[in-house]
């Protein structure tokens, strides 16, 4: 079976889909465009473990820089087997959360896009029809992350076709949609989408921080970060025993330099999706909050990029890819011990050790039943999450009424995300280690300045899972 033959099933069933994520929750809206690289394949393993937490409304191959029909090029159908081992762990899944799509419905909506040659956008395909068939989906007017793992021209084809057929709904499509780019991995981003959707000032991220994800992980992560990465690790809480799906996940292998059977290989696109679990950070709500898709910073109009703190540093006007992106250029130089780049990529894998502990108990998802396995606590407080308050003030932060679906103990850790707020100062959180905290605000802390403190709650399951309240403090 290929993924271009099962087009005809997508309304039925995006539409009972939508219905159902409509009345229960606000799940994230995802599609997701891949060239289908190797690290590609090892993402998918882990966006389909965490399908439950979005509502997937296309999985599409596209083409970029590196791979295409050709050169280089993974098939037109390369995640079908995948999807396959899926449907073999589903049954298992749906036992630790019944909102895990059905196999059926994943099928339907993984289509081939855009794979001729690099940047090609000019042919409709499947994939690009069914991106404009959701975007014009007046039924859901939800937010739409439209993911690139490879280039942007199966999400450029579908934006032509709607500004060639239907000019008077540019505007409210582009008020749902959300772009996350893992670099730009072809020129239609600069050549299409900037200059004909650019004045709808579409919240844009472009990533460089994911090479914390990348191949090249041992030069630069530190090594408390590392351990979770290393063989001994993955194998034992992922690639071992845990199922078809996570069996094809494509760790490195001991003929691979430099590198022992079982390392973590690369998940340069992961961060697309991590940024869209409902981890309790709040990222969703500003790029610069931060959370495990990162961190970034608006450069221009409504685009968010890396936070680059070298003295004079000017971005470029154009592309943010592999020939300027400062992180991969950085890189390249291999200086050793770089502290400039390893805290480039700090707001990425800061979070490495909860982002791979979960990764490990959705691994025991698939084999596990409910009892055996681990899942995240539930962090709830009940002071509310926008304070306002004049410089001076003491606040009181409690967490009661967080609860463990194992009724696991809970640890409680409070902290303050410097980087994320204005007011830059480091704060003394009291009984920061406790369920009931409490902060003063600084006396010369400033009207309109905001401090983030984050709750962090980490369960005593194996393995531990942590889960996140965001609590932001505004400065009258």
């Amino acid at each position: 079976m290929t993924p271009i033959k099962i087009l005809f099933p997508i309304i039925i069933l995006t539409f009972s889909i939508k219905i159902e994520a409509q009345s229960i929750n606000e799940r994230p809206r995802v599609i997701i465009t891949s060239d289908g690289e190797i690290d590609d394949e090892c993402s998918l393993v882990r966006f389909l473990l965490y399908s439950n937490d979005f509502d997937i409304e296309g999985i599409i191959t596209s083409s970029s820089q590196y791979h295409w029909q050709g050169h280089k090029w993974a098939g037109d159908d390369w995640a079908i087997p995948y999807l396959s081992a899926y449907k073999k762990v589903y049954p298992n899944l749906l036992k630790h959360d019944k909102k895990y799509p059905s196999p059926e419905y994943l099928n339907s909506i993984t289509l081939l896009g855009n794979v001729e040659s690099e940047g090609e956008m000019e042919k409709i395909t499947p994939g690009s029809e069914l991106i404009v068939k959701v975007l014009l989906d007046d039924s859901d007017n939800r937010p739409i992350w439209l993911q690139a793992w490879g280039g942007t021209n199966t999400i450029a084809r579908a934006l032509k076709t709607i500004e060639e057929k239907h000019p008077e709904k540019m505007e409210a499509v582009a008020k749902k949609i959300r772009f996350y780019l893992i670099w730009e991995q072809d020129e239609t981003y600069q050549n299409y989408i900037k200059p004909h959707w650019g004045k709808f000032n579409i919240l844009t991220i472009i990533s460089d921080q994911f090479i914390a994800y990348f191949y090249n992980w041992k030069q630069f992560l530190p090594k408390e970060q590392q351990q979770f990465l290393v063989g001994s690790w993955m194998k034992k809480n992922v690639l071992d025993d845990h199922g078809p799906l996570c069996a094809l996940y494509k760790a490195h292998t001991k003929e691979d330099a430099g590198f022992e059977t079982g390392d973590f290989r690369s998940e340069g696109d992961s961060p697309a999706f991590l940024h869209t679990i409902g981890t309790g950070l709040r990222s969703l709500e500003s790029p610069d909050y931060g959370g495990w898709g990162g961190r970034y910073v608006k450069i221009r109009d409504n685009t968010w990029m890396d936070k680059v703190d070298e003295p004079g540093y000017i971005y470029p006007e154009g592309r943010w890819w592999t020939k300027n992106a400062w992180g991969r250029n950085r890189m390249k130089l291999e200086i050793p011990n770089d502290t400039l780049l390893t805290n480039y990529m700090k707001p990425m894998w800061q979070w490495i050790g909860p982002i791979q502990n979960d990764f490990a108990a959705r691994a025991d998802w698939c084999v596990k039943p409910f009892s055996e396995a681990n899942h995240p606590p539930v962090v709830q407080l009940k002071n509310k999450l926008n304070i306002t308050s004049k410089p001076g003030k003491k606040i009181t932060l409690d967490a009661k009424g967080s609860t463990d679906p194992d009724g696991d103990k809970l640890n409680y850790s409070w902290w303050q995300y410097q980087e994320a707020g204005t007011y830059q100062k480091l704060l003394k959180i009291e009984n920061s280690k406790y369920k009931k905290a409490c902060v003063s605000i600084p006396k010369d802390a400033k009207s309109g300045e905001t401090i983030h403190i984050i709750c962090e709650v980490t369960d005593h399951g194996t393995p531990s899972l942590t889960r996140y309240q965001r609590v932001i403090i505004k400065i009258e």
